[in-house]
């Protein structure tokens, strides 16, 4: 059962409860509205961080980390580009991760973990709450259970693009805590997100705390500038509360586009310098592969960091040449799957 919480913070439009969404903007406004400060950055008033009523759920289940959780990137309601996407990524991956995208619908998350059990892959589902209100959140969560999913990314959710159906009403009925107690009550593993770079960054420690008293029991970490930024939020995470296993993002890019897509989402960092460097090289495919390689090394020595996500569009070249670019990533970090 969904335990009794605190009401919404003040003039947030996605109505969190316990921590800011990751998509705040970097001067502190909010992703659906730039007019509206985010009510945690509030300088005047700020929102402190609330906690979770009460214990985890009996049902957390212990996780089994992926090592290397590699993005799905396909065509929307694509099955055959899909199918063979999956034969690429399932085999070098320990997790294939599913996301919910904000400018495009996709087939159900059920759907396609089905298709990825099927190719062999392990499934790790997310679920967002901008479309889904909590009694279709329930559905989809004792679906992938039956399914026996690997895990569940319980997000909040981008707001949508202004394009994509603009009449239909966003929901966001619950928030990414209260979701993730909902997935850890109906059994599944039970992971969520952390944007260590976004603001405010002093309450997101706390935060992802209160996440993990909801019942999550891994965190999968959007983009950071630096392994040394990294370790210095799992640090004070854990001086929070927080020592659930992490996941990094890794950025994987080849081209201006595939670089650009990252670098414009709100509440991911990037590595500046290293972007410069593959994009001027006269091989960006097999730079861009060496980075991520790279990047995905330093971040799997870090305290704390079990897993590293590849993450991103990889090519401007098509589906297929982004699959095939994280693929080769994925296998050259064989000998830490091992």
């Amino acid at each position: 059962m969904l335990q009794q919480v605190p009401a919404p913070a003040p003039g947030c439009p996605k109505r969190m409860v316990f921590g800011p969404c990751g998509g705040v903007r970097s001067d502190g406004s909010c992703e659906l509205d730039d007019a509206l400060c985010c009510p945690w950055c509030d300088a005047a008033d700020p929102v402190g961080v609330r906690r979770w009523p009460a214990p985890p759920p009996e049902t957390v289940n212990p996780v089994h980390a992926p090592v290397v959780l590699t993005d799905l990137s396909v065509p929307p309601y694509d099955l055959p580009t899909m199918r063979g996407i999956l034969g690429l990524l399932a085999p070098v991956s320990d997790g294939l991760l599913v996301g919910e995208h904000h400018h495009r619908p996709d087939f159900p998350p059920t759907m396609v973990a089905a298709e990825i059990l099927d190719a062999g892959g392990g499934p790790w589902i997310t679920l967002t709450c901008r479309d889904r209100n909590r009694v279709v959140l329930e559905q989809e969560l004792a679906g992938l259970a039956a399914l026996g999913v690997d895990g569940v990314l319980c997000v909040t959710g981008d707001g949508r693009g202004q394009d994509v159906r603009p009449e239909v009403t966003q929901v966001f009925d619950l928030d990414s805590t209260r979701l993730a107690h909902l997935a850890a009550s109906a059994g599944v593993t039970t992971a969520v997100a952390v944007a260590p770079a976004a603001p405010p960054a002093d309450v997101r420690p706390a935060a992802l705390a209160e996440k993990q008293r909801a019942g999550a029991t891994l965190a999968v970490a959007n983009h950071v500038g630096s392994p040394a930024a990294l370790a210095a939020f799992l640090e004070a995470a854990r001086a929070a509360g927080a020592d659930l296993p992490v996941v990094a993002g890794v950025a994987v890019y080849t081209d201006e586009r595939s670089a650009a897509v990252l670098a414009a989402f709100p509440g991911l960092a990037m590595d500046t310098e290293a972007v410069a460097a593959v994009l001027a090289d006269p091989d960006p495919v097999e730079a861009g592969i060496t980075a991520a390689v790279a990047e995905a090394e330093a971040l799997l020595a870090v305290p704390g960091v079990v897993g590293v996500n590849l993450s991103g569009l990889a090519s401007s070249r098509g589906w297929r040449a982004g699959a095939e670019v994280k693929a080769e990533v994925a296998a050259r970090l064989a000998e830490y799957r091992a």
